[in-house]
């Protein structure tokens, strides 16, 4: 079957210019972590990848691990792309990572030069590139100096194997120093990838003020807390939710009644905003400006046609704020 994209997919999406860089990002982009692994159905993944484009969702992020088994999600992602993309490959933002445990042996993991240019050529040859647009450094290496990560980084620009490059997980003291360092070398910090929802909102304790002083964009992943905040959970844990299974970010002890009730209270302002919970979530992680695109994960189309929807209503007022603080302070 061949694959023809809407005409409509850029009327409806949000892009937002990332930090102070020429590039824009859709307000919601598609993440490959979890459901498009060599495990999965290769169908139904293309199918996501399909609808999430034809809903004007041109950021993809994947990283070198993400599977099962590691490698896997960029080697499905590379044969939709050659099947069923290749004509639109200059509309499409392609991300990947490298930093934690990829190969046995010490230049498997982390962030020395040797295994950052060779992650990014193994993952080069799974998605069938000859670029990424965005190449991240996935995790802080407690032994590498910080000047050997970046200058691999910038390296990898100058070799022209990703346009732009950004950092994951750092906290803000390392990311305001990774911003100077790279700025010094002449590529600059595109972006920063943090986890951010209403239920994990470290990154207000400063790092957004560092990367916005830096002029480096950010991208939310886990906006809605690995589904906690859905409707998913508000009658017990459903067989087949991501609590349900081993080896997933969040665990059953997670979904905790106190978290559950607060859910709740949530859903009932979501519902006022004429939204569902995932929708408000992801809106109110876009709420400020300071978040250029929320990441999402997903297991279905219609996931991706629901958390779209939300680029309909992104305003909050000042008393729905602060019922909603009220909730996750309570």
């Amino acid at each position: 079957m061949n694959y023809l994209p809407s005409e409509n997919r850029y009327s409806t999406m949000t892009y937002n210019r990332c930090g102070r860089s020429g590039l824009k990002l859709p307000a919601i982009s598609l993440g490959l972590w979890h459901n498009f692994g060599g495990v999965d159905v290769y169908d139904n993944s293309r199918a996501m990848i399909w609808k999430a484009f034809d809903l004007g969702i041109t950021h993809f992020d994947l990283a070198n691990n993400y599977g099962p088994p590691a490698g896997s999600a960029e080697e499905t992602f590379g044969r939709v792309l050659q099947s069923d993309l290749r004509a639109y490959r200059d509309e499409i933002i392609v991300s990947t990572k490298a930093g934690f445990y990829m190969w046995p042996g010490p230049y498997g993991e982390w962030g020395s030069k040797k295994n950052l240019v060779a992650s990014l050529d193994q993952s080069l040859k799974r998605m069938g590139l000859d670029y990424v647009d965005i190449y991240y450094h996935h995790r802080p290496d407690p032994d590498t100096p910080l000047e050997e990560t970046m200058a691999a980084l910038d390296l990898i620009v100058r070799q022209g194997k990703a346009l732009y490059v950004g950092i994951s997980n750092y906290r803000e003291e390392t990311a305001k120093e990774a911003i100077r360092i790279l700025k010094e070398l002449g590529t600059p910090l595109l972006i920063h990838q943090a986890s951010y929802s209403m239920f994990n909102r470290w990154i207000e304790d400063g790092l957004q003020d560092v990367l916005q002083d830096g002029g480096t964009g950010c991208i939310a992943f886990c906006p809605l807390a690995q589904g906690l905040l859905t409707n998913k959970y508000l009658q017990g844990i459903p067989a087949d939710s991501r609590a349900a299974k081993e080896n997933t970010f969040l665990k059953e002890k997670d979904v905790t009644e106190d978290k559950v009730l607060k859910v709740g209270r949530l859903a009932e302002i979501a519902a006022e905003r004429g939204q569902s919970l995932a929708q408000m979530a992801l809106a109110w992680v876009l709420r400020k400006g300071r978040v250029t695109s929320a990441l999402i994960g997903a297991s279905r189309v219609s996931q991706i046609e629901e958390n779209v929807a939300t680029i309909r209503n992104l305003q909050f007022s000042a008393e729905e704020l602060e019922r909603i603080d009220a909730i996750l302070n309570s």
